[in-house]
Order: C-alpha cells, then sequence, then structure tokens
C-alpha cells in the first residue's frame, strides 16, 4: 500500500488530537486524511502538517470518500453504529472503544505482542484497553520464554483515561471545584473505582484487563485478577504486575530479556534510585518496566513495576501502530 486516504473519527478529542499528532510524527503515508466528530464539534479547525483542515460531522454518508484505512476514537456507541457503514465500503477500521474488543471475529492487537493476529481481521481491528497494553507488553516476553501460570494487577491510573472531564477534574479539584466527572474528588485522593462495577464485585476495568489479556495471549485458562484505581496524576498509568511462572529462571536473565524486548525500556537501578514513574513516561511510546524483583512467597514469581504514557501507547500510538501492519 502506498499512500492511503485515512479518516480520523473523534478528531477534537483527547486521543482524537494525540492520533493526528503521532501520525505526523511517525511520517504515516496519507494521501488524502478526513477528520470527522459529533455534530457538537463539527466545522473545528484543526492543523496537520502545515495544512488546515475543517472537522466534518460524522452521518451515515461520510465514508463513501474512497478511504482505506480509519482510525475511530469516538465511544462505544459511535463505533457500533459507524463502524460496520466503514467496513462496509472496504475500509479498515482500528477502534480505540471496548465496543468490539471482546467480539470473537475481531482481533484485538498490541503490534509489539501479536501482529500476526492483524491478518485476522474482517474489516475491524481493535486497540486494547490502555491499562492492558502497556501490562501485556511487559508481560509477553515472560510469557514466552517461561510460560505465565497466575498474574495479579493493581493499577493506579492517571485521570487523562477519563478524557478531558477527568482531567478537568483534578486540575479544578486542586482550586477547591467539586468534581463534574468523577463521582468523588480526585485531587488528593484515590479511588478504587473505574468505569461501573459488575456482579462479581469487580469494575469493568478490572475485567477488561482480564478478559483482554486472556484473548491477547490466546489463551482462556490464564489465572487473572485485578485492581484499578484512579490516582492524582495527569498523564500516564502505572501497574504493580505480580507474576507467577510455569518455570525457573535467573533474575538478571529475566531482565536482560525484558531490556531486549521490543518497545521495552527497562529502567531497575534502585541503588541510583531508577525506576518508571509517570513523569518520565509521559509523551513517550515506550513501555518502562521496573522494580523487578523475586517474589519469595511463591516458587516461580516475581513483582514488577510497569508505566507507560495512557494517551500515546495506551491509546493512539498503538492504534497508528496497527495501521503502520496494514501498509
Amino acid at each position: 500500500m502506498d499512500n492511503v486516504n485515512v479518516a480520523v473519527v473523534g478528531a477534537t478529542g483527547m486521543v482524537g488530537r494525540k492520533m493526528l499528532e503521532v501520525l505526523s510524527e511517525r511520517n504515516f503515508p496519507i494521501n488524502n486524511l478526513y477528520l470527522f466528530s459529533s455534530k457538537k464539534s463539527a466545522g473545528s479547525k484543526i492543523e496537520y502538517n502545515g495544512k488546515e483542515y475543517t472537522v466534518q460531522e460524522l452521518t451515515e454518508d461520510s465514508f463513501n470518500e474512497g478511504m482505506d484505512i480509519a482510525l475511530f476514537s469516538a465511544g462505544g456507541d459511535t463505533s457500533l453504529k459507524f463502524a460496520p457503514i466503514a467496513t462496509s465500503k472496504g475500509i479498515v477500521v482500528i477502534d480505540n472503544s471496548s465496543a468490539w474488543r471482546m467480539n470473537k471475529d475481531v482481533p484485538l492487537v498490541v503490534p509489539e505482542v501479536n501482529p500476526e493476529d492483524v491478518n485476522l481481521h474482517k474489516g475491524i481491528i481493535a486497540n486494547p484497553n490502555c491499562s492492558t497494553i502497556q501490562a501485556v507488553a511487559a508481560l509477553k516476553p515472560l510469557q514466552q520464554k517461561y510460560g505465565i501460570k497466575r498474574i495479579v494487577y493493581s493499577t493506579y491510573q492517571s485521570v487523562s483515561g477519563a478524557g478531558l472531564g477527568g482531567y478537568n477534574d483534578l486540575e479544578n479539584g486542586y482550586k477547591g471545584e467539586a468534581p463534574k466527572k468523577f463521582i468523588y474528588p480526585i485531587a488528593g485522593n484515590c479511588i478504587p473505582h473505574i468505569d461501573s462495577f459488575l456482579p462479581n464485585g469487580y469494575t469493568k476495568e478490572e475485567m477488561k484487563m482480564v478478559d483482554e489479556t486472556r484473548k491477547i495471549f490466546h489463551d482462556d485458562t490464564l489465572k487473572i485478577t485485578a485492581t484499578a484505581v484512579r490516582v492524582p496524576v495527569f498523564y500516564s498509568h502505572s501497574e504493580s504486575i505480580n507474576v507467577e511462572l510455569m518455570n525457573d529462571f535467573d533474575l538478571d536473565e529475566l531482565k536482560s530479556h525484558l531490556k531486549n524486548s521490543p518497545g521495552i525500556i527497562l529502567q531497575d537501578e534502585i541503588e541510583n534510585n531508577i525506576y518508571p514513574m509517570p513523569v518520565l513516561a509521559t509523551g513517550k511510546d515506550q513501555v518502562f518496566v521496573g522494580r523487578i524483583r523475586r517474589d519469595e512467597s511463591v516458587d516461580y514469581g516475581i513483582d514488577m513495576w510497569v508505566v507507560a504514557d495512557n494517551i500515546r501507547k495506551g491509546a493512539a500510538t498503538n492504534a497508528v501502530q496497527i495501521a503502520e501492519l496494514l501498509l
């Protein structure tokens, strides 16, 4: 595929704008670019590579222009309605919402982990949840080399994961304003509640991590549990991941294996106080891994700390990387 015609649906949102930024940074070969949004944001002007574009309202006729790839980041309802319309015109949709992730006919892809699954698409490819993306990127090298028996996720997720409303709640919360997006103040607080609660006591966010990890690794028997917490950080999610492996390991060799894995930056020099943090990961496309140590409570366990920019690698960059696999 030479230069391609690309649509961005949800172009005025936090992730949509970041998608455009990443497309430009990575010199994605665009012929014609089409930007779409809700009626409310239509008419907005957005500059891309020195050219000004007018954002159009998304309608059922929006995909009649001979597009090749459509990047969707406009919420699940929009994706459910409009992605099939786009695919009926021969367009490949890369969707950032949760709408299609667990559909058996839709591959769920992290390019460093399961790029070959792109070839299974029937018109739609799903971008995993932001917290899942960084987790599986760090876990894949361990799964390949040692096998994984059980995973315990504990996440510390930034407010930008809840969009502009979440960002504003933190910023304005420090000024004493009441929250509008979250049900409790997030400034100076941690909220162990992301998305809605399910009958099993988990939140949807927690079960997304469980279900999506199993799907990406093609292993429905993998034992996984998760606790997801919103923390007063603007950008980048942090995760404490406890992994029980199938086989024994040499810790230095395990660290070396992670260091040499695609998309991973090892930051693990505790003697120099070097470890991943949101302030270091923000604005980057890699997944940062550190605090790696043996879990002495089980035979073959490790603990590690994993941080990544949730708007970039957790959303926009991963979607663009998927698009690059289609070229």
